[in-house]
């Protein structure tokens, strides 16, 4: 095997065409592709070998990065977008299983390669940001709104509380649990759902992003929160704030009027050693202040919604 002729392998994806600008030939490209120096992540963009990454999340995010080189008007969008800002699916599904999506500003049809998807639509500069490593992704409010028109309110409303959240903590210096229920944060995060919406022409969505809100924790609550509206339950607050014995407690949901408080329980909540007897001691002072405690299981909202309403309602009896 030839002596691999030294150039500077690249640490973000990069084109051929880029390469060549830079000097390498088809034959420093061939060798170094033969020993393993340099890896083609996509078809004509390249990475060096041992920055190639073992997790499936790191590994998307290349992919996007590869699609962003080929494509430098696009912006990473969608799954994608979800993904880099943590956004949470609504399923049980993973953004990175699903190709790279980024969005081109131009008309046309969506393009699908098999490893990517090329969405077309407009991309208003506040609308779109830049990830960590600098690759412009659409912004939080965007990112949710696109996905979400897609998808019936109760999984809607996972996506778009999600990105709430995130839009109240980027307006602070640090963050607070009294910063996710502060109306005027939730009306900006709101005022960008309904610009977003506007811009994709997803009218359809209006009603979901009326009802974001930033002050539900997880997924479970979301979806919670979409079938009460949908069943046409009384609605909640969501973490209120109340004082007992053992200090203040914040629950899922409460409704003040009839003294329920409704608790929604994943297996998060449980990591900690102690947390099942904690949670019941917090049960147990909120029954002391005159409040009564419904429950349901993350896995049951998701899969049988139908049961949670139905145990809601005949707690609220």
């Amino acid at each position: 095997m030839r002596t691999p002729t030294p150039f500077a392998l690249p640490t973000e994806p990069i084109t051929r065409a880029d390469l060549v600008a830079r000097g390498v030939t088809p034959r420093m490209l061939r060798t170094r592709l033969a020993n393993g120096d340099l890896r083609q992540v996509r078809s004509g963009v390249y990475l060096r070998g041992d920055l190639w990454p073992e997790g499936a999340r790191e590994r998307h995010i290349v992919l996007v990065h590869a699609e962003l080189a080929a494509h430098p008007t696009a912006v990473a969008s969608y799954g994608s977008a979800a993904l880099i800002h943590g956004l949470p699916t609504p399923g049980f599904g993973r953004w990175e299983d699903g190709p790279a999506s980024v969005t081109v500003p131009r008309s046309g049809k969506s393009v699908s390669t098999g490893w990517a998807v090329r969405h077309t639509g407009p991309l208003p500069a506040g609308q779109v940001q830049r990830d960590a490593q600098g690759y412009p992704v659409t912004s939080p409010a965007r990112t949710a709104v696109d996905l979400a028109a897609h998808q019936p309110l109760p999984e809607a409303l996972v996506l778009l509380d999600s990105a709430a959240r995130l839009i109240c903590a980027s307006l602070v210096t640090q963050v607070r649990r009294r910063d996710y229920v502060n109306p005027q944060l939730a009306k900006v995060s709101a005022d960008l759902f309904e610009e977003a919406a506007a811009t994709v022409r997803a009218t359809r969505l209006r009603p979901a992003t009326r009802l974001a809100d930033p002050a539900r924790e997880s997924v479970a609550e979301s979806l919670s929160a979409g079938h009460l509206h949908l069943s046409g339950l009384p609605t909640p607050r969501y973490q209120a704030q109340i004082r007992t014995s053992i200090g203040t407690v914040y629950p899922d949901f409460l409704w003040d009027d009839l003294m329920l408080i409704g608790e929604v329980d994943g297996a998060v909540k449980y990591e900690q050693a102690d947390a099942y007897v904690l949670e019941k001691e917090r049960e147990q002072a909120l029954r002391d202040r005159g409040y009564r405690v419904v429950r349901w299981l993350a896995k049951e909202i998701m899969l049988h919604p139908d049961v949670v309403m139905a145990r809601i309602a005949r707690a609220m009896e």
